[in-house]
């Protein structure tokens, strides 16, 4: 491996693991960096895919007592059984849409301007949510109902558009549909494990073809970045939303967005239209 497709993997696994759980779109981000490195074209795209599953694997390793609890339980403990009903429960919404309209959705949103748009328009809903009058019902996890759930999962299904971000939009919906902070992170957390597990073994399938064993080793740098990257992300908000809201998140989705889409404007950066 080059010096030049090492320095590849190291940022776009950087870029995955930290903002594949903060509410400000990893998708979004790889979408825009991968367009900075000309790392666009469909090996780029397998790769955020596989580098994707390093993250996975950062928040289970994360809460893996919870869930080897959760794995234990389910023939016996009815906490464990609900559990794990709600996150089935959560994820069908996305995985039914996104196989209805996934194709679409990549073929005229997967584009810099689009991304920059939805980073802005994401970024207002966050600052209404938190502007609100936020009565907290739910504080932990283990008290979601099925609807709750549901609920969730619907809100989820946003984030198949580019630059909406998946956490973001779980959480925000949490805190409309009155969880705490904490409940809501947690749970989109937890709601990731399926859905980008699914996403990316689906993903993968696809795009069985592009693997190559020369390619192992860029694979490998950027899964591990994006592990130990999204591991250090995910404590830190955790840490963070103990003291503080999602309001400095939404202003982060402005500016970047602003900027995306003023260099475009005046041609100060050639961002690709597909």
């Amino acid at each position: 491996m080059d010096i030049h497709a090492l320095i590849q993997s190291v940022i776009l696994g950087l870029v995955e693991g930290l903002t594949e759980f903060l509410p400000i779109s990893s998708t979004g981000h790889l979408i825009l960096v991968g367009d900075l490195l000309h790392f666009n074209d469909e090996k780029g795209k397998l790769f955020e895919v596989f580098i994707q599953s390093g993250a996975i694997l950062a928040v289970c390793w994360e809460y893996r007592a919870k869930m080897m609890g959760v794995l234990r339980g389910l023939l016996s403990d009815p906490d464990a059984q609900r559990f794990a009903f709600n996150l089935g429960i959560a994820f069908l919404p996305t995985a039914v849409l996104g196989l209805l309209f996934g194709k679409a959705v990549k073929a005229h949103l997967f584009n810099p301007i689009a991304v920059a748009t939805a980073f802005i328009v994401g970024a207002f809903i966050i600052i209404w949510a938190e502007r609100r009058t936020h009565t907290v019902r739910i504080h932990e996890v283990d008290d979601l109902t099925w609807k709750d759930a549901l609920k969730l999962g619907f809100a989820q299904t946003l984030a198949l558009i580019p630059g909406t971000s998946r956490s973001g939009a779980t959480i925000v919906g949490g805190l409309f549909f009155g969880l705490s902070r904490k409940a809501a992170t947690e749970f989109s957390f937890f709601l990731a494990i399926p859905t980008l597990f699914a996403a990316t073994g689906y993903d993968l399938y696809k795009t069985r073809g592009l693997l190559s064993l020369d390619d192992l080793d860029m694979f490998a740098v950027g899964f591990v970045t994006a592990f130990i990257s999204a591991f250090l992300a995910v404590r830190g908000l955790l840490k963070y939303i103990t003291r503080h809201d999602f309001t400095a998140f939404a202003w982060y989705r402005i500016v970047f967005g602003l900027a995306v889409l003023i260099t475009a404007h005046f041609g100060l950066v050639e961002w690709s239209q597909n």
